[in-house]
């Protein structure tokens, strides 16, 4: 049977609807975390609306089909952000809610970072921080010398540029063109020690990526709205350069009491934290809207 070529989403949600999605995907991870006992809650949640914003509205795939040559990539360099990814995942339908059950156990599909031998959806193992730009690059070099039309979006977190391999891999991504890339900074200004710019500062980021020759914009990566416009204004821009985007986002965002705090990058919630979350998000849809 001949394959049906991909033109767009699956779900092509609206902006209520994504950020829907990304209310379940956060009740999905904090659970997970808190089931576990393991796991980065503050990244996931930081995260969340910029992965449900991708799988509901920008990328193109196609379920049931995981490997269509069509499809575009996504890779999360990030790679300790597992929990929000896996979630993501599951609720765009790559995988069944049973495997969420068994995160971060023995010989789990759902590893402590993502590893494409053993989760569906998952197009490479990361987790190394500074890797997935440089994988990325090969993929989207890969797609334009062979002609294809697949584009490649890659989201890294900014303590992680403080990693070189990411500079090289800009100065390749400049060098060949690879206008095909799409590169999302999650840049909520913590990482696991404290404050980026305190450990080792990366501003000005914007000044330091147009010098490696991309065209920079940003957004609010907490805004379904403005993720989806900012997105679909950097694949239609018809720019010879390549694309940055530096989502200004909150370490753990949709949470209060594990918002802009720098020990919840790796700290576990206990039963009653996780209820007193479940609570806020369930306010939240009840101030926002229902699913």
């Amino acid at each position: 049977m001949e394959q049906i070529r991909i033109t767009s989403n699956p779900y092509e949600l609206d902006f209520n609807g994504i950020r829907a999605k990304a209310r379940r995907i956060r009740v999905t991870a904090l659970r997970m975390t808190t089931r576990s006992k393991l796991g980065h809650v503050g990244t996931d949640l930081s995260e969340i609306d910029i992965l449900s914003s991708l799988y509901f509205s920008i990328l193109r795939y196609q379920r049931g089909d995981i490997d269509h040559p069509d499809r575009d990539y996504f890779i999360l360099s990030k790679g300790h952000g597992a929990g929000g990814y896996y979630a993501t995942l599951c609720e765009a339908g790559f995988f069944p809610r049973a495997y969420l059950d068994t995160y971060m156990e023995f010989d789990s599909h759902l590893p402590g970072h993502p590893t494409r031998a053993k989760t569906p959806g998952v197009e490479f193992s990361t987790g190394a921080l500074g890797h997935g730009l440089s994988v990325a690059a090969g993929i989207a070099l890969a797609c334009k010398r062979n002609g294809r039309s697949n584009q490649v979006f890659v989201l890294t977190g900014d303590g992680e540029l403080q990693e070189g391999s990411n500079w090289e891999a800009a100065m390749a991504i400049s060098a060949f063109g690879l206008t095909n890339l799409y590169w999302i900074i999650d840049r909520n200004s913590l990482q696991l020690g404290g404050g980026t710019e305190s450990i080792m500062p990366i501003d000005p980021l914007e000044d330091k990526l147009r010098a490696f020759g991309f065209t920079v914009s940003h957004m609010d990566g907490n805004n379904p709205a403005q993720i989806v416009e900012a997105l679909s204004k950097a694949r239609q821009a018809g720019d010879n350069r390549p694309q940055a985007l530096i989502a200004h986002t909150v370490k753990g965002s949709g949470v209060s009491f594990m918002e802009n705090i720098c020990a919840w990058h790796h700290k576990i919630p206990s039963a009653e934290e996780c209820a007193l979350a479940m609570g806020e998000l369930d306010s939240d849809m009840t101030v926002g809207g229902s699913e």
